[in-house]
């Protein structure tokens, strides 16, 4: 059978111009994926896969050297029974309790202080910050200095005062508030930061049609400044308190968990766990009870965000329609 040759037909232009469109978006998501594939490894490796690996792990009795063997939730049990876990997790709360709160008053106290066209402005709004950018590492050294029983600066001003020496970091009465006050030292210059940035928001209008309308500097506060502010204070919230629930290296460097336990929080129970006792699987199940914990206080204020937005909705849906109806009636 002969076969008879197909005439040559040019092509369309539409169809050309489709290929090279695919040629073109192959060759660009080529590039893109080349560029990309670095950091792409860096976060599977360094993120995907060890909280997956690690969440195995807390099913295992497993030091990391010698093989291990499988457990089941017995971890997770073992840390319903354990005392010192306890010990931790109530060190974990009480610190949280207390710096969270005083590091969002004192934040919102400093931001109205300084949202001001005052002379210096600019270098008393750097002297806030700048202890935020110091490292935990760096603060904990500087105030074991100034805290030491012995030859710290902090006893000799009080024998100044006629007040006897204080144990600070080793006494056990005394140490986690100590460690939140030096936290807050650094704390309270992110949410000033923060705040200040809200408070530039703020619409002007609203703060003078207040003050016509004679309300004092509280009432501007409490009825147009916060209100406004409640998004960021929301967010400084979430932000501050899983801060709190994953603080580790002040403790490691300044008490190391001591004295007798009383600065033990979970990171660094953790820690101990995993590196100091060897029991990796226990501490891998310790570290999945605060991610559950991390997850369920985001979750938690998610839901009140969502509360509140649909509440602000309805309330300015309300107030459109009685805007609408009061027209309609003037008409």
């Amino acid at each position: 059978m002969v076969r008879v040759p197909r005439p040559l037909t040019l092509e369309p232009a539409a169809a050309a111009r489709r290929r090279t469109r695919t040629r073109r978006a192959r060759r660009e998501a080529a590039a893109a994926w080349t560029f990309t594939a670095p950091a792409t490894l860096v976060i599977l490796g360094l993120g995907i896969v060890p909280v997956v690996w690690s969440l195995l792990l807390s099913f295992r009795a497993d030091d990391l050297v010698t093989p291990g063997r499988w457990v089941g939730v017995d971890n997770y049990r073992a840390l319903a029974e354990d005392p010192n876990f306890h010990t931790a997790v109530r060190n974990t709360l009480v610190y949280a309790g207390l710096y969270v709160p005083l590091s969002l008053a004192g934040g919102l106290v400093l931001a109205l202080a300084l949202n001001r066209r005052i002379r210096l402005i600019g270098l008393y709004r750097t002297l806030v910050f700048i202890p935020f950018v110091v490292s935990a590492t760096a603060q904990g050294v500087l105030f074991s200095f100034i805290l030491d029983p012995q030859f710290g600066a902090a006893n000799s001003l009080l024998h100044q005062f006629g007040i006897s020496p204080q144990g600070f970091l080793g006494d056990p009465d005394q140490a986690l508030y100590l460690l939140v006050l030096i936290s807050l030292w650094s704390g309270v210059g992110f949410c000033v930061v923060v705040l200040l940035a809200a408070l530039q928001d703020v619409p002007p209008e609203l703060v003078e049609a207040a003050r016509l309308d004679g309300a004092g500097r509280w009432h501007v506060l409490r009825h147009v400044t916060l209100p406004t502010l409640a998004p960021v204070g929301v967010f400084l919230l979430l932000w501050q308190f899983i801060q709190a629930l994953q603080v580790f290296d002040l403790v490691y460097v300044t008490t190391k968990g001591g004295p007798l336990g009383s600065t033990t929080v979970i990171v660094y129970f953790v820690w101990e766990q995993a590196f100091r006792t060897f029991t990796a699987g226990y501490g891998a199940a310790a570290a999945y009870v605060l991610a559950v914990a991390l997850f369920a206080a985001g979750g938690a204020l998610r839901l009140v965000r969502w509360r509140q937005a649909r509440a602000e909705a309805g309330a300015a849906k309300a107030t459109t329609r009685t805007g609408a109806t009061g027209e309609e009636a003037a008409r």
